[in-house]
């Protein structure tokens, strides 16, 4: 399970590098918005040698109100090259808790996470198909983690649109 998480901290690393250093902007021949979904936008990077597109949206609500979580966003990323269609992951946009439970909860479902580095993943590859059908059946989507202050902080995620987002990243990848 270890060479797992670290293998998602490594490509998210990636992904999360690209887009938060501003190389958006700066890599725009490579990094390029193809459309959005509703609440959902579809990227893809086909130029450098880590070729992948991903679907990010950002929540819609943050609670407590007074809660910090710059920037928190969630992803569902494809890895053409390593045959991975459908990676959820989470940036939290603050560094989480040591040891806390970071949880998913759709509808009556809830998915355990793991953080690293400020970001959440899916343990296992058979919780992350169960939690990618989740959100395409699904409405919202609750992400609660506790910051290193220890206060709760939970956001919310619509799920509006994320089915054919889906589809459109799995014919635009593969």
């Amino acid at each position: 399970m270890a060479a797992r998480q670290n293998h998602f901290a490594c490509r998210l690393l990636l992904l999360v590098t690209v887009i938060a250093t501003g190389a958006l902007q700066a890599r725009a021949q490579d990094v390029t918005k193809l459309t959005s979904i509703v609440d959902w936008s579809l990227y893809t990077d086909s130029e450098s040698p880590h070729a992948f597109c991903f679907l990010t949206s950002a929540p819609k609500s943050t609670a407590p109100n007074n809660a910090k979580s710059d920037g928190a966003r969630i992803y569902i990323s494809a890895w053409p090259k390593e045959g991975v269609k459908a990676e959820p992951s989470v940036l939290l946009g603050f560094s989480a808790k040591k040891g806390s439970e970071i949880t998913a909860a759709i509808g009556a479902q809830s998915f355990n996470l793991f953080a690293e580095r400020g970001r959440a993943y899916v343990a296992d590859a058979t919780s992350e198909l169960k939690l990618v059908e989740a959100m395409r059946k699904g409405s919202k989507m609750a992400v609660t983690a506790t910051d290193e202050g220890g206060t709760s902080v939970t956001d919310t995620y619509s799920l509006s649109g994320v089915g054919q987002a889906m589809q459109q990243l799995q014919a635009t990848c593969f």
